[in-house]
């Protein structure tokens, strides 16, 4: 949250001064943002705060509303999106905590895609579709209705309302052709009565400050890691909320599967519109491959099990989620597994292992014998699908993978992050896949997800960890802390490990990972080898894939399973997954030199970069791999490099710490120095 005033203390900050184009409140909040946030205000955000906010303050104080407390730029917990204002006060009927959440939109014109009634032109000129307002107000509330149980006492304690008080409803008509709720209705500059009508029937002339103050001080409850929402699917078929860019993608992708579905013969289903059109007969519409780019926690395997998901629960239809992971698909395969009946196992097995299937698998597919293909982890997709097991007379067959993928399937969605291919044959980029899918005739959709669901929700994180390891164009920037995440420096590998099994032991999910600078040795006997070994520190991988060893997790489960804080992790484990707190260990594959990290690739064991692969492809592989592995956390990340020099680099700039500190009389325990926790992080209760 940028600000909180009451309506009369706004009230003067909206007064224009002689002489000065910008309000005193937007000052205020230009000066707020580069505090809270540690980087400059868009001019999106700065036109809006000048023009759109005073006029939900005008309305407040004529409607007799002065003492309603309203926050602006309210962020929405575990993410970066944030609501632009939230009234807080008092219900006129039973005086219990209120709430209005307030998107505000500067749009004069509007026109909605015929593909999609929610994906919406709102005329800024650059012709990218946003998600229709009034779902997106609708989304936020029910989002906060999730995960704020101070929220969730009473039906009507929040409701949502999008504010267009440049509009006129006749030049954006078509935007309330989308059905209204308590959480989502649209007002325009011919609706201003309506809209403070709003504000008296859920706010009464009373101190917000309560209100307010119990909100934020109310418990965030914990978002759901990818391998939760996988169990909600297959165990309690519950949908997530989906956000932004988020659902404009999933409704575009089921839009389009609602149309194939009727042209092909199928029952229509909740999609359906007479008024699309569904090609001339005899001239059947091109294969239309999806590609949803974004990176670190944007929510992409958040999509592909909800497209899944949606698709069975719904629809009565089958879409297969591929993967070239190893942990993530058995992982998916085992939870499906655990819902079985006793005597059912086998027939569940069977199912699990046609739901969650390899990139590798299509090879020997029938064109179009898949319905839909999710490929999430596409950035592993891999030039071929031949390797050492594949028959002599095939193993000269030079077909790109993504093709087996893209003919195999009447839909092909691909999921990918253009900085998380990790092996030298990965070549899943954006850019590699539209350009393949194009020569093969087809249409492509590439659809950006620029959320941030880890990290607490900090992009601003997400961009550091860019600069930091080369992966952006500016070089390495010292970390301002933004209250989001929390990322901090260990002193020694056992600090880092006290610290990580301090936090396991709290009942937060929490892990240590590291480069590919130590052999992976396979277990003797029943008992795993200390590989990874740092002076007088030292401790095993993860079981390998073929092995198993009793007391410690299958490799596909390390990430999930509790006892996996017992063993350090590799990026091939990591992948895909996340947990709340993240400890890393730099090896000496990646050195701090002349002010920007440098790849050593004689210090690497991954057995990936032997033979005649060039030092750049095993630059990209290694600089990726520490993407991956920097990203994993939810709450909080501990780093440590084993190289002197690299380390004194992060030391500067990282002003986090770990150190000791009393709380309630107790025993000193290691917690993380310098910034807050963030909001999303609680002890659990037992």
């Amino acid at each position: 949250m940028l600000l909180q005033l009451s309506a009369a203390e706004l009230g003067e900050l909206v007064v224009a001064r002689d002489g000065s184009v910008r309000l005193p409140l937007t000052e205020l909040l230009v000066e707020q943002h580069a505090k809270v946030k540690g980087r400059p205000a868009g001019q999106g955000d700065i036109a809006s705060w000048n023009n759109s906010i005073p006029v939900v303050v005008r309305a407040l104080l004529d409607r007799g509303l002065s003492e309603v407390e309203v926050q602006v730029e309210v962020d929405l917990p575990h993410t970066n999106s944030a609501v632009d204002l939230l009234l807080c006060g008092r219900h006129p009927g039973t005086g219990t905590d209120s709430y209005v959440a307030v998107e505000l939109k500067q749009v004069r014109h509007a026109t909605v895609d015929p593909r999609c009634p929610i994906a919406v032109d709102l005329g800024f000129g650059d012709e990218k579709n946003k998600l229709h307002p009034v779902r997106q107000i609708q989304c936020y509330c029910e989002f906060m209705k999730r995960y704020l149980p101070h929220l969730r006492e009473d039906t009507v304690q929040l409701t949502g309302v999008v504010l267009l008080h440049n509009a006129r409803d006749a030049d954006v008509e078509a935007l309330f052709d989308l059905p209204e709720s308590d959480h989502g209705s649209l007002y325009t500059l011919d609706d201003l009565d309506r809209f403070q009508q709003v504000l008296t029937s859920r706010l009464a002339p009373a101190s917000g400050k309560r209100a307010a103050h119990a909100l934020e001080e109310s418990r965030r409850d914990p978002l759901p890691k990818v391998t939760d929402v996988a169990r909600y699917e297959s165990v309690t078929n519950g949908g997530l909320t989906l956000l932004d860019e988020q659902l404009l993608a999933f409704n575009l992708i089921m839009r389009h599967l609602e149309k194939t579905a009727i042209s092909s013969g199928v029952e229509e289903g909740l999609f359906h519109d007479s008024s699309v059109g569904h090609g001339s007969p005899g001239e059947p519409e091109r294969k239309r491959v999806y590609i949803l780019r974004g990176g670190p926690g944007s929510g992409k395997s958040a999509v592909a099990l909800e497209l899944q998901r949606e698709l069975r629960h719904h629809h009565h239809r089958v879409a297969v989620l591929a993967s070239g992971s190893h942990a993530y698909t058995e992982t998916l395969r085992e939870i499906m597994i655990g819902t079985a009946r006793q005597g059912q196992v086998s027939n569940k097995r069977r199912a699990a292992n046609r739901l969650y299937r390899y990139f590798n698998s299509f090879a020997d597919a029938p064109p179009d014998s898949v319905e839909v293909l999710i490929c999430d982890e596409a950035h592993r997709v891999r030039r071929s699908s031949t390797d050492r097991w594949t028959p002599k007379e095939r193993r000269d067959d030079d077909r790109p993978q993504a093709s087996e993928l893209i003919r195999a399937a009447k839909v092909p969605i691909f999921l990918l992050d253009d900085h998380q291919s990790i092996r030298p044959d990965e070549v899943g980029t954006a850019d590699y896949l539209k350009e393949l899918a194009e020569r093969s005739g087809c249409s492509v959709e590439v659809i950006d997800l620029k959320g941030t669901f880890r990290s607490g929700g900090s992009r601003q994180y997400q961009h550091w960890v860019r600069q930091l390891l080369g992966l952006d164009t500016s070089d390495p920037v010292a970390w301002q802390p933004d209250g989001r995440m929390t990322l901090t420096v260990a002193d020694s590998p056992e600090q880092m490990e006290r610290f990580i099994r301090e936090r396991g032991l709290e009942g937060a999910t929490a892990r240590i990972t590291a480069g590919f600078c130590w052999p992976w040795n396979a277990p003797e006997g029943e008992h795993l080898l200390d590989d990874v070994q740092i002076g007088e520190w030292r401790r095993p991988w993860n079981v390998k894939p073929e092995h198993s060893v009793p007391g410690a997790p299958r490799s596909a489960l390390w990430s999930t399973d509790p006892r996996g804080i017992g063993q350090i992790g590799c990026v091939y484990t990591a992948q895909t997954f996340e947990y709340d707190w993240n400890g890393v260990i730099i090896g000496p594959d990646l050195l701090f030199r002349d002010g920007k990290f440098r790849v050593n690739r004689d210090a690497s064991c991954d057995p990936a970069f032997r033979g005649q692969t060039d030092d750049a492809t095993v630059a990209r592989c290694i600089r990726n791999a520490y993407h991956v592995l920097l990203t994993r956390g939810v709450v909080g990340t501990v780093v440590y490099a084993v190289d002197p020099a690299t380390h004194n680099a992060l030391r500067r700039l990282i002003p986090g710490s770990i150190g000791m500190q009393h709380f309630d009389r107790a025993q000193p325990k290691l917690t993380a120095e310098g910034p807050q926790l963030p909001p999303a992080y609680r002890k659990r209760r037992g």
